[in-house]
């Protein structure tokens, strides 16, 4: 079941966790690799290191919900295997929720028609802990209730029931992976950055950095290398196959913590902090049942540690010094 001569595309793959998985997805030595991003947060300079290695990956420019566009870049580059790393997140969701929603949901029904169509073998889909909504038991495994606060959450949650439709009822051989809370370099820097950005960008502009609520919101914190090794290892599993997986620590980390974290690795451990507002639909506690993937695929995601969260802080600094 590995990846080796195996022509793969990987949508959002010039994105945060995307670009990771491709990194590690030409180690797999695949035959053909394609990405497609619509680049609305993915950066070719996200892509760099995969095309010192591999410059015959093809680039495209596309919308993933494209129904037409994405047949014809399956047919054309002879794709086997589709993994969906493209989406609208979720704090663009709460500023256009309508085009958060109809992306996210369009992009995940072209991939299960494309594979219904028995045009691909395999559709590997990366979802999100976010479709859980805040835990009403902890830790939350894969058969948690869908308490989807947000637009985005709700298009997640959305998916994942698509795909299983379509598994049910046409037999597509698709998979669902549900990260839990990812940190590391390549995140966008921009108006939805994550929180390591941020807290990096205040630290060196002198501002305080905000905190929503009261902090003590939890989250299962992992880094995006691990996740993207994380999801090959799923594709060479086979009693993975049709299967809805959390990829998690199993370990939950409070946004004080955190932050707390990155400003020692920061040398600013006495850095202001100011605590606003909630966020709208801010989950108040994440934290994952990591059992299922630990028993199918034999694999353990580490939380984050201060050493991958140096290396984050390090790549941020270098970008915004």
């Amino acid at each position: 079941m590995n990846l080796t001569d195996k022509s793969v595309l990987v949508t959002g793959g010039a994105g945060f966790i995307g670009s990771h998985f491709v990194d590690r997805l030409i180690r797999e030595e695949p035959s053909r690799v394609t990405v497609v991003d619509n680049f609305f947060l993915g950066s070719m300079r996200n892509l760099q290191d995969a095309l010192e290695v591999r410059p015959d990956i093809e680039v495209i420019r596309l919308d993933a919900a494209d129904l037409a566009a994405m047949q014809d870049v399956v047919t054309t580059h002879d794709v086997e295997v589709v993994f969906d790393f493209a989406v609208v997140p979720l704090p663009t969701s709460l500023d256009y929720p309508s085009w958060t929603v109809t992306t996210n949901v369009g992009i995940v029904t072209t991939f299960c028609e494309i594979a219904r169509r028995e045009m691909i073998e395999r559709l590997v889909h990366i979802s999100s802990s976010e479709a859980y909504g805040s835990a009403r038991y902890s830790p939350m495994d894969e058969d948690h209730p869908h308490d989807a606060i947000t637009p985005y959450a709700a298009s997640k949650s959305a998916g994942d029931h698509i795909i299983h439709s379509y598994v049910e009822t046409f037999g597509i051989d698709a998979t669902v992976l549900r990260p839990f809370n990812n940190v590391g370099p390549r995140q966008n820097l921009g108006s939805y950055a994550g929180i390591i950005p941020i807290v990096v960008r205040k630290v060196l502009s002198g501002e305080p950095i905000e905190i929503y609520g009261d902090g003590e919101q939890t989250r299962d914190i992992i880094f995006a290398p691990h996740t993207a090794d994380a999801v090959v290892k799923v594709y060479d599993e086979p009693r993975a196959h049709r299967q809805v997986l959390n990829l998690a620590s199993g370990v939950e980390t409070s946004m004080n913590d955190l932050v707390r974290r990155l400003l020692l690795l920061l040398d600013a451990p006495d850095h202001p902090i100011v605590h606003t507002d909630p966020r709208p639909g801010d989950v108040r506690r994440h934290i994952a049942d990591p059992r299922k993937l630990q028993d199918l695929v034999g694999i353990t995601i580490e939380p984050v540690s201060d050493q991958s969260l140096k290396e984050t802080v390090e790549y941020y600094r270098a970008l915004l010094s």
